[in-house]
């Protein structure tokens, strides 16, 4: 496979519940040129999961929803949830590359409209659930989630106080987000959710070499860069994990010490 599976384990069931497997991607800016990343998504069923997370930018073409589709249908028998991004909603034009390294000055450059009605159409078809402003709820093997979820912060289209409020009729509640803005994290933190899944950030995308590993130059939003892949948590905040993403901007296709990725990870008892 062209991806690296970044896996980890959460604590957060209650004792003596079954692990389970969430298979979490991010960021596939799909395209109908991009064969390889197709065949990848298609391999993601492989990696055996219990259910799926996806949190958003699935296009990058105004073509691509029956290819994104046809990519995820093994998955899409499967319990899954989702939100979009930016790309869902505005095919991508053509920035200088360096932008993405500078301070977030809060101007988007949005192209022409993408048919995001047909994708989110597409998906609740085969079941899976929307969570753009809104709360839904799972049993999968013992466990009862509740999720609930927001639109994209980095377009200011989130609107949280629209799902706010304590978990209800759940062992786990999850928070599912495309760009980790801290503002969302801490509403979520303030209602005691266990687990919170984002991207954008697709790592950094340009990465320098760091004791230890590598470090992101920017999180292409208030994250800061130490959080900007993987599993991640703060004092009594819930813990997040951001997918580094598969894919690209089709016109800023680098990606440096950051290589596709997408994440499996096991939700375990807590004691």
């Amino acid at each position: 496979m062209s991806y690296r599976l970044r896996e980890a384990t959460l604590p957060v069931l209650p004792q003596g519940h079954r692990p389970i497997k969430v298979l979490h991607f991010s960021d596939l800016h799909l395209t109908p040129s991009r064969t390889v990343e197709i065949a990848d998504i298609k391999s993601f069923i492989d990696h055996k999961p219990d259910l799926v997370i996806s949190t958003g930018d699935f296009l990058a073409d105004h073509a691509v929803v029956p290819i994104v589709l046809d990519a995820l249908d093994s998955l899409l028998d499967l319990p899954g949830f989702f939100v979009f991004g930016s790309n869902d909603y505005y095919a991508p034009r053509f920035k200088n590359p360096f932008s993405y390294l500078q301070k977030d000055h809060g101007k988007r450059i949005l192209g022409p409209d993408l048919p995001t009605e047909e994708l989110r159409q597409g998906l609740e078809k085969r079941g899976w659930h929307d969570l753009n402003h809104q709360r839904a709820w799972a049993k999968v093997l013992d466990t009862h989630f509740e999720f609930r979820g927001t639109d994209d912060a980095h377009l200011n289209r989130d609107n949280y106080p629209l799902v706010a409020g304590p978990a209800t009729d759940c062992d786990v509640a999850v928070g599912v987000t495309h760009a980790p803005y801290l503002r969302i994290i801490e509403a979520m933190s303030n209602d005691q959710l266990d687990a919170i899944f984002a991207g954008h950030t697709h790592g950094g995308q340009v990465r320098l070499p760091w004791p230890g590993g590598s470090k992101a130059l920017t999180t292409n939003c208030d994250l800061p860069t130490w959080r900007a892949r993987g599993v991640s948590k703060v004092k009594d905040q819930p813990w997040l994990n951001v997918s580094a993403g598969m894919g690209t901007s089709p016109f800023a296709r680098i990606r440096v010490a950051s290589p596709p990725e997408v994440s499996l990870i096991t939700l375990e008892s807590s004691l």
